[in-house]
């Protein structure tokens, strides 16, 4: 029998996630960047017909990966953050160290491996075709 405070908890639980090394929880320190595909291989790979990868590409310029991320995780026994690549099947969670080319799947992430002494805005500016842009210089008043 389960005690009245069991059953009517309401609030959601703990996301299963354990750190590789450890097998210990571990917390969140950033957001969830989407992955998407972008090149038939890349949907190939999981799983979706040959055929159908290279309609949905020239169909749609990009492709969603459902239940699956980029997020920083921190791990207590570590003591360090580490970025996974985490996939979810259902309630199960499958984490794994970010490999390179998939920074350049994910969306409004920026790759922790570029140069630290290059700014934000400078790095920003240099992915711009063109670099022409003022959206950035706004005169304040």
């Amino acid at each position: 029998m389960q005690r009245r405070c069991d059953r009517n908890r309401k609030r959601s639980k703990r996301r299963p996630i354990y750190c590789p090394i450890h097998q210990c929880y571990i917390d969140s320190v950033s957001q969830k960047y989407g992955l998407f595909a972008d090149k038939p291989g890349q949907l190939q790979a999981r799983g979706v017909k040959r055929k159908e990868s290279i309609m949905l590409v020239a169909a749609k310029t990009t492709v969603s990966l459902a239940g699956e991320w980029i997020e920083a995780f921190w791990c207590e026994e570590c003591q360090e953050t580490k970025w996974y690549h985490v996939r979810k099947d259902g309630s199960k969670y499958t984490i794994t160290i970010v490999p390179t080319e998939l920074w350049q799947q994910a969306t409004g992430v920026i790759n922790p491996h570029q140069n630290p002494s290059v700014s934000e805005f400078t790095y920003r500016q240099s992915c711009i075709p063109g670099g022409k842009t003022i959206k950035d210089f706004r005169m304040m008043n």
